[in-house]
């Protein structure tokens, strides 16, 4: 395709972080503690702005004190709240990063219709209206008459916008590109939800319970705008959340905790399936002929949302001709958008100020061609700025993947071997799988929001279990790099009815690979199993979203579960590991592996261990590059 070069990256900021432990969602700007520069550079203003159908929005601009030139509008769209709330009341930093800031740009802040301040009825994931008649509105007119108000009532503006946002604040960008204004010129989504029943609460039909207490922040609505919090967390009373969830399985017996009046936990109860619901919210189906320029971002170490911002990429890329780019670093939720100094994932150090050169060199970059400069397309940025985190460093590429890769298979072979050849005699490796003991997700679990660190995690307390598969190479001769998606082609059985399915590559490290500052004290470097990539699959969804079944007990099945892509090289001396498995708790929820409708109604005699059979003609394809 002819678009782009340019960027690459990641994904920003956290639909909820740990501040959100606080009862604050994380994406709005930070308040001022002991830094004036925004209140000594910029004026602050509130207004409301009406909708074509007559619903106000609550807004707020900060506005450059040197008014002697023009200068473009940037503009974040939340659900999280655009505090702190007063005219008198300003934030420590506003913009995508400090260089806008420092530099001087227009930054506006919106509560989307229905939360916080502004009025109106909020809808999770509002569906898009394709050619809206009369008052019909969706995120994409809201953002329309945003921006037209903007430009026609905000001084010194130069009639230039830019969108951006991380997490669920990059839904709301990415839909600022359907129906987009003119004034609109480029867009940055990052760690963008695509899909909601395939990232943060589902991955492929499986629940994730690492999100059950998230559904406070989205479910409970409000009466009239507000500046207050309306909603708060369950309190489960125990810093054991592997037991907590546990002794509460099945799912009815969380029903205690969120009444009828959660809208969102009754609308995750009631569609277990990809049916129409889920797909009139999902955004990447609508993502055609894109007129503004465009910049993906996001994390490889994302647990949250690596579906959304790696198929908008693609979505765009497909079916637009604009300028579109994508950036992927070593970052988890919204890593990209914050200022530590050393980029810590877990265990594992991948460099230090990679966050500051990616807003400096190549987010500030984007921002600045197309809303200061030409605006022609040729930005001095690749198509795709992927960081390879085997390697620890930055590649430059014309295209993701990029278009020299071959894909490669791998099979599961008995005694635990992982190799290129496959074995003709049929056998399988077998596990028993009790969803009352479940495969932890990570050795080190704790009562946190949402989880993030596991994404690099030591695996060697799995490979170690009984029902946990592991099929491993010889020591590499050779560097090997992945670049690009994976595919899990699985052949199994099992003796019940239904059951997960679990694939987790792993990058084993030589035995002596020495310990940084970063590690843990119960933990070595050495023989040290990194997850590199994972995912699951509910397998009554193996053949369709929409239309689950049931296994035949016994009998030969075909699984096929797509990760999503990795960039990593696999060095020599290291070894590729494959695990297998069928419960990762409490990440995913247990699956009781009796074939139930609807997971949430599942009985405790539902709940049986069964035996899985993995044959050895089952593969893994990598798509490699040369």
């Amino acid at each position: 395709m002819t678009k782009k070069f340019l960027l690459l990256a990641f994904l920003a900021f956290s639909i909820l972080s740990c501040k959100e432990e606080k009862h604050q969602a994380t994406d709005q700007p930070e308040t001022a503690q002991n830094d004036s520069y925004v209140k000594d550079n910029y004026n602050k203003k509130e207004v409301m702005i009406e909708m074509r159908d007559g619903i106000k929005l609550h807004t707020t601009i900060y506005t450059p004190k040197d008014d002697s030139k023009t200068y473009p509008i940037l503009m974040k769209r939340t659900p999280y709240s655009c505090r702190p709330y007063g005219e008198n009341e300003y934030a420590r930093r506003i913009g995508p990063n400090k260089y806008l800031m420092e530099e001087g740009n227009i930054m506006v802040y919106q509560d989307v219709r229905g939360r916080w301040n502004s009025e109106g009825v909020y809808d999770n994931m509002r569906a898009y209206i394709p050619n809206k008649t009369g008052e019909q509105t969706d995120e994409a007119s809201d953002t329309y008459d945003t921006i037209e108000w903007l430009i026609n009532n905000v001084e010194n503006n130069n009639g230039k916008v830019g969108t951006y946002g991380v997490s669920y604040p990059g839904f709301y960008a990415t839909y600022s590109l359907l129906d987009s204004h003119p004034a609109l010129k480029a867009v940055s989504p990052q760690a963008c939800i695509g899909d909601f029943f395939f990232d943060d609460f589902i991955h492929n039909g499986a629940y994730l319970l690492s999100y059950w207490r998230a559904t406070s922040v989205f479910g409970y609505m409000k009466d009239e705008p507000t500046t207050e919090s309306w909603y708060s967390f369950p309190d489960i009373g125990t810093e054991d959340q592997y037991q907590f969830f546990l002794d509460h399985m099945p799912l009815s017996k969380l029903d205690k905790f969120y009444d009828e009046d959660n809208v969102f936990m009754e609308q995750l109860k009631t569609h277990v399936t990809y049916d129409e619901f889920w797909q009139s919210r999902g955004i990447i189906q609508h993502l055609k002929d894109i007129k503004p320029a465009t910049m993906i971002v996001g994390g490889q170490f994302d647990a949250e949302d690596l579906y959304g911002p790696y198929n908008t990429y693609k979505s765009i890329e497909k079916n637009s001709n604009n300028y579109n780019t994508v950036v992927f670093g070593p970052w988890s939720h919204g890593d990209w958008s914050r200022t530590r100094e050393r980029q810590v994932i877990g265990n594992i150090h991948f460099g230090d100020n990679i966050s500051d050169y990616y807003q400096k060199n190549i987010e500030t970059e984007f921002f600045n061609h197309f809303l200061k400069g030409e605006g022609n397309g040729e930005t001095g940025l690749p198509e795709a700025h992927m960081f390879n985190t085997g390697t620890k460093e930055w590649q430059s590429f014309d295209s993701w993947p990029p278009a020299n890769t071959t894909k490669e298979s791998y099979f599961m072979q008995p005694d635990e071997r992982l190799t290129q050849k496959a074995n003709r005699m049929i056998a399988t490796s077998d596990f028993i799988s009790d969803p009352k003991k479940p495969v932890p997700y990570t050795e080190d679990i704790k009562v946190v929001f949402t989880p993030r660190k596991f994404m690099t995690d030591d695996q060697r307390f799995a490979s170690r279990r009984p029902d946990v598969l592991t099929f491993e190479t010889e020591e590499l001769e050779e560097d090997i790099t992945l670049a690009g998606d994976i595919l899990a082609k699985l052949n199994v059985s099992t003796t019940g009815t239904a059951s997960d399915w679990i694939v987790k590559v792993i990058d084993v490290f030589p035995s002596d690979t020495e310990n940084t500052e970063d590690v843990q004290d119960h933990l070595k470097l050495s023989n040290y199993h990194m997850m590199v990539r994972s995912e699951v699959l509910r397998g009554r969804f193996r053949n369709s979203m929409t239309n689950p079944e049931p296994f035949v007990p016994n009998q030969k099945t075909a699984v096929n579960i797509k990760l999503q892509d990795v960039f990593h090289t696999f060095k020599k001396g290291h070894k590729i590991q494959v695990q297998v498995q069928s419960t990762f708790f409490p990440y995913i929820d247990a699956n009781p592996q009796t074939y139930v409708d609807n997971i949430f109604e599942a009985k405790e005699e539902d709940f049986k261990a069964q035996t899985h059979k993995v044959f050895n003609d089952s593969s893994i394809e990598f798509t490699v590059l040369k």
